[in-house]
């Protein structure tokens, strides 16, 4: 049973439903009793009183009944009893409330009808059948009160599970994401030094360029949500940083519908695939090679970012398993479950398209 005060216990017995409960079950015993009356010779006038005054002698032993097992609620409440002194407790107030109930009625009917004699045999069975009845109604009442009890546990718990895998998705979230920046910023870092050992003018124009980059990136590289047009603008930095010292071995395109610059997508996906591409697409070969980057969205709803190059295609040594690639896919499940994906094919006459998918339902304006 829940915790509460003793009037709190006794007003949840005692209260207008189980008082309404009372009297129609009082009045339905009234009135199938009374049929036997309207079968016989009674006439129908007296046998009409007899069934109001029947039904409301009942209802007295029904409301005694009633009041007693409340208070017997609001004497267990918040009390530490043992379990033969709570069944004693429920089975005497259930016993005393159909013996005050009982009387009551043989004390008003005393003074209407003036009846001085009453057979002890009837008072036994009147206050036997009432505790029977009270008793199961008591059972009842409580196997009600502890199934409801139960309901009330099971939907905090599965609340409570709900909030704690929010909370574990966000943690993964994070997790992954602090191993992605490292992965992204190490390898720009990287690209930094062997420009300087080579050309310092152009390493520190590069460097320059990087740190505005770095000013625009980094306040927005712990959020787990981006716009379209933020992550387009990351990745256009990072490739004209590498421009600067690939030169002519690097060209690039971006295409996007502009209805789609305020749809949301997680942070450092567009990044991840263009750095992924780079590395192992187009430094590879001498000639280096151009990267498309194309956003449209699904005829059915969502949106589709692709990531396509020209460069080497499956024949490098990753093949679509690298770090960046693999945390992409644990952020995309962890985030959207099945609803979104990470696809890698071949692209024509070489290269590899990186085709992320995302479901209708998490765009946003």
């Amino acid at each position: 049973m829940e915790d509460s005060t003793p009037l709190q216990a006794f007003r949840r017995v005692c209260n207008l439903r189980l008082v309404a409960a009372v009297y129609y079950f009082c009045l339905l015993h009234a009135v199938s009793r009374s049929l036997t009356w309207f079968g016989g010779d009674m006439p129908v006038r007296e046998a009409i009183f007899d069934t109001i005054r029947f039904s409301r002698q009942s209802l007295l032993t029904g409301l005694s009944l009633l009041a007693f097992v409340a208070l017997a609620e609001g004497l267990l409440a918040n009390r530490r009893w043992s379990a033969r002194a709570t069944m004693a407790i429920q089975a005497g107030a259930v016993a005393v409330g159909a013996a005050a109930g009982t009387w009551s009625r043989y004390y008003i009917a005393k003074l209407e009808k003036g009846y001085s004699d009453v057979s002890l045999a009837w008072f036994v069975s009147t206050i036997a059948i009432w505790t029977l009845l009270g008793g199961m109604a008591y059972m009842l009442l409580r196997f009600s009160r502890a199934e409801r009890a139960s309901r009330e546990q099971l939907g905090r718990l599965a609340r409570e599970r709900e909030l704690l895998l929010g909370q574990q998705t966000e943690a993964q979230l994070s997790a992954l994401n602090a191993q992605i920046e490292p992965h992204f910023l190490f390898n720009t870092l990287a690209n930094v030094k062997r420009l300087y050992e080579t050309t310092p003018e152009r390493g520190r124009d590069m460097l320059v360029a990087l740190i505005a980059y770095l000013r625009a990136a980094l306040p927005g590289m712990r959020r787990h949500e981006s716009t379209l047009a933020d992550e387009l603008e990351l990745v256009r930095h990072y490739l004209a940083i590498l421009q600067m010292r690939m030169g002519e071995r690097l060209s690039f395109g971006i295409t996007a519908d502009p209805a789609l610059l305020a749809m949301q997508l997680p942070t450092l996906v567009l990044p991840t695939l263009v750095e992924n591409a780079i590395k192992h697409g187009l430094s590879p070969l001498p000639e280096g090679g151009r990267i498309e980057i194309r956003a449209a969205a699904q005829p059915g709803g969502g949106m589709t970012v692709e990531v396509a190059d020209n460069g080497q295609g499956f024949g490098s040594a990753s093949g679509g398993a690298g770090v960046g690639l693999a945390n992409t896919r644990a952020r995309l499940a962890a985030r959207f479950g099945d609803a979104a994906a990470l696809e890698l094919e071949a692209a024509q006459p070489r290269g590899v398209v990186a085709r992320v998918r995302l479901p209708a339902q998490v765009l946003a304006a």
